[in-house]
């Protein structure tokens, strides 16, 4: 729907902001809020991290994640308090905190001077909105490379925000609760529906590449607790039986940088099939399965073609002979691979961990067939997720645009019910 506008504006002064409605307005962050920081100087507080999903307790004794040695010189997080990653705009986030306790003295704790000029709420949309749309980008310091890209201590008191009656800085926010809810809601929605799609689509492969196409086939144990029962012509056989093991090297982004060419370097399961950057040489050629061995997509395997590189966080697979049939062991070894990852700080699935999966191995022919039926059937489920997945993207535009034009009187909500949005 088009939401209405207020009936006068005028310039802001603010090259961000542009223009604001005539009755706001524009203070710097320092008039707003007061920089508190607070040395516990003591154990035992609750250790609040500060991620793009908001201030969470901080599991300090499963060992994942950075850990301090020294919590005692950790600092005091007040209920109420904003506490704000500004060390990295690209990846910090700011939240008000539910939980007392303690979080990295690195960090920025502030709290608002006057609750009758600011509503911490509203504020909040605001702080949040200068992550997200990268406002506080251009005014930081530091090496974005580096994930060091801070916002310094006077830069954030001299920032300027738009300062609206406090009756209306409580109406918008609560708008903004009330419709970001609903987006929220719709989101969760198409969320779970990747979920299901996602285990509908392991479950297809697992019951292919495990039982076969033919569910009356006579079987035989496995020996293998996870596989089970297979038709019993079928092999079972190691991964170092069936491939060459190999893995990539160190390969810097500057050498792509320098060195860009028609040859595709593969890093892990990122943006663009993983494609890290392109060299005018290459390390590999021909038809290989390749995994990443480190992070958080250890295990994950892809099917390349061609002449290409890859980075030291991923392994190779070179099938040793034609009875291997790569497009059927993809989806083999997807389903084999997850419980041999190391799970731990850095999750890992190394080669030699690699060269010890047993997968089960039927006839070329059937391999073939199998990897048919399954490219056939994911790819049906895959235009499904691909389509939750947009519809995810464009409610999260929505989201984020409502509330820029919402926080910044770009549109009047100060009258709108939820009738009038629906």
């Amino acid at each position: 729907m088009s939401f209405p506008r207020y009936k006068l504006y005028k310039e802001s002064g603010v090259d961000w902001l542009r223009e604001v409605p005539s009755g706001w307005n524009i203070k710097r962050v320092k008039h707003l809020f007061a920089i508190k920081k607070r040395i516990s100087g003591d154990e035992g507080y609750e250790v609040l991290s500060i991620t793009q999903q908001g201030i969470k307790v901080k599991d300090i004794e499963s060992g994942d994640g950075q850990l301090s040695m020294d919590y005692s010189k950790y600092q005091f997080v007040e209920i109420g308090d904003f506490a704000m990653n500004h060390m990295d705009l690209l990846t910090g986030y700011v939240d008000i905190s539910s939980i007392f306790g303690v979080t990295s003295p690195d960090y920025r704790v502030f709290c608002v001077r006057d609750k009758e000029v600011c509503f911490d709420r509203y504020y909040l949309y605001l702080f949040q909105m200068g992550y997200r749309n990268k406002i506080f980008y251009a005014f930081g310091q530091g090496s974005s490379q580096l994930g060091r890209w801070r916002f310094p201590t006077e830069q954030f008191n001299s920032f300027e925000f738009p300062n609206p009656s406090i009756q209306e800085q409580k109406k918008i926010a609560a708008f903004l609760d009330r419709e970001t809810a609903k987006i929220d809601a719709l989101i969760a929605e198409q969320q779970r529906l990747i979920a299901l799609l996602k285990e509908k689509r392991q479950t297809i492969i697992s019951q292919a590449v495990t039982k076969g196409l033919h569910p009356n086939a006579p079987r035989k144990d496995s020996g293998i607790e996870w596989l089970g029962e297979v038709p019993e012509h079928w092999d079972i056989r190691a991964v170092w039986l069936l491939f060459e093991l190999g893995r990539g090297r160190v390969i810097s982004h500057g050498e792509i940088m320098d060195n860009a060419g028609e040859y595709p370097v593969y890093s892990s399961q990122t943006e663009n099939d993983g494609i890290m950057g392109r060299l005018d040489t290459y390390d590999f050629e021909g038809d290989y399965l390749t995994w990443t061995t480190d992070g958080a997509k250890a295990g994950t395997v892809f099917r390349r073609r061609g002449k290409f590189s890859c980075t030291n966080v991923c392994g190779t697979l070179k099938a040793k002979n034609d009875k291997v049939v790569l497009d059927y062991c993809v989806h083999a070894l997807s389903i084999s691979t997850a419980s041999f990852v190391r799970q731990d700080i850095n999750p890992k699935l190394m080669n030699n961990v690699m060269a010890k999966i047993r997968i089960p191995i039927p006839s070329p022919s059937e391999q073939h067939a199998i990897a048919a039926f399954l490219d056939r059937e994911t790819a049906k489920i895959d235009i499904l997720t691909a389509e939750a997945q947009r519809a995810i993207t464009l409610l999260q535009e929505r989201r984020t645009a409502l509330i820029a034009a919402a926080v910044t009187g770009e549109i009047d909500v100060r009258n709108l019910t939820e009738r009038d949005v629906a």
